[in-house]
């Protein structure tokens, strides 16, 4: 069995330990005693140095932790000497007490329960049974939160026996000894986790944003030093729209929404001026076609470069008109387009989707409106072939 150091002292991070047991070429190593944590609640692991290898994960194995290193321990027996590293151990200890914190506060709030949690490397998650988490009450939660780390409550862990352990934010189906986590007046959670001794040592608690679960709805958050990072990289992001669009940060949000407003205007101007140009171009085409034997005016557009998306206007603007049909080419692109008018008598995809086909390309669509691609050099067999069909349907 393995004694849990942290368990009584998540500041350690010097040890010394009895090797119990080496196993995997001397890169899995059991000791008597440990001050790294392994996965486990959602946290994710310590690490640091055991002897002279990295610690490159802890894995809980119930009554036994495996330290598993990145190149075997050169020490076969005896004691060793390890270290935690600290930067990594604090803020996996700021973030889990700041879940503590932001899930009471939640549910004593709103009466919003924590469904299950992930710490993660950048952000953490935290999911509640609730369908919709207003913003407004987001804020009041963020803000409750932050007045808790302000106050400097005291964060203490204890044993209890989980047959008579009260107040308990989520009851525990565990029996026996159960490791309780208290933010004084604020929760009692069983967890074995590690904590900060106060709520100030959180720092501060961010926010972020929601998204819609199976189970509720899922809020990101962020605390202590990443919380401080992550304000900062959301400045600067700020500070480089701002000077962008020449505006204060301040002002930066109603200034873009401004001009993606006008933006947005000027784009559905745009698309209704190309609209009445291609029915424009479409008309004058149409006009100076000659009909077929059935009437039917064929319009044939043919272009070197260009993608065939610039064609499609001018292909539905024609076949809106009358007794119409249009063949539309890209060159370069070995690209095909046809449509027909719904009184042409004449189809589209059936017609197009052989000749794409026989001259090595592949394609198709409906009765009214198909494209395909062929290899370069094809587009001309592809137009023939098309127009043969017509005639023949005529």
């Amino acid at each position: 069995m393995t004694y849990r150091l942290y368990y009584n002292d998540a500041y350690l991070t010097d040890f010394d330990a009895m090797l119990v047991e080496i196993a995997d070429g001397g890169r899995r190593v059991y000791l008597d005693r440990t001050a790294f944590y392994p996965t486990s609640g959602g946290q994710p692991f310590d690490t640091g140095t055991l002897g002279g290898s990295r610690v490159v994960d802890v894995v809980d194995e119930e009554t036994r932790i495996a330290h598993l290193l990145d190149a075997p321990l050169d020490v076969k027996a005896g004691r060793v000497q390890a270290h935690v590293d600290w930067p990594r151990r604090f803020d996996h200890m700021q973030q889990h007490t700041g879940q503590h914190l932001l899930s009471a506060v939640l549910e004593d709030l709103f009466g919003w329960k924590t469904v299950s949690v992930h710490f993660g490397p950048a952000a953490s998650t935290l999911d509640v049974d609730t369908d919709a988490v207003p913003h407004a009450r987001l804020v009041a939660a963020e803000d409750r939160a932050n007045l808790l780390i302000a106050e400097n409550r005291g964060v203490t862990a204890q044993m209890e026996n989980a047959a008579s352990a009260t107040g308990l934010r989520k009851p525990t189906d565990r029996t026996g000894e159960i490791r309780v986590v208290t933010v004084a007046d604020v929760d009692r959670s069983a967890c074995g986790g590690t904590h900060v001794r106060t709520t100030g040592e959180i720092g501060v608690l961010l926010v972020r944003r929601t998204e819609k679960v199976k189970q509720g709805t899922r809020i990101e958050f962020v605390c202590g030093l990443r919380a401080a990072s992550r304000a900062r990289a959301d400045y600067d992001a700020l500070s480089s729209i701002a000077q962008a669009v020449s505006g204060s940060v301040d002002d930066a949000a109603a200034v873009v929404k401004g001009r993606l407003a006008a933006g947005q205007e000027a784009e559905a101007a745009r698309r209704k001026a190309a609209r009445e140009l291609d029915g424009y171009h479409a008309r004058e085409r149409v006009l100076a076609a000659a009909a077929d034997a059935r009437g039917v005016r064929r319009v044939i557009e043919r272009r070197a470069e260009g993608a065939l998306d610039d064609l499609r206007g001018l292909a539905h603007a024609v076949c809106a008109l009358p007794r119409t049909a249009f063949i539309g080419a890209v060159e370069g692109a070995g690209a095909v387009l046809v449509g027909t008018s719904e009184d042409s008598g004449l189809a589209a995809g059936s017609v197009l989707r052989p000749a794409l086909e026989a001259a090595g390309g592949r394609g198709g669509g409906s009765p009214r409106m198909a494209q395909g691609v062929v290899p370069a050099g094809n587009i001309t067999s592809v137009i023939d072939a098309v127009q043969a069909e017509w005639d023949r349907a005529t």
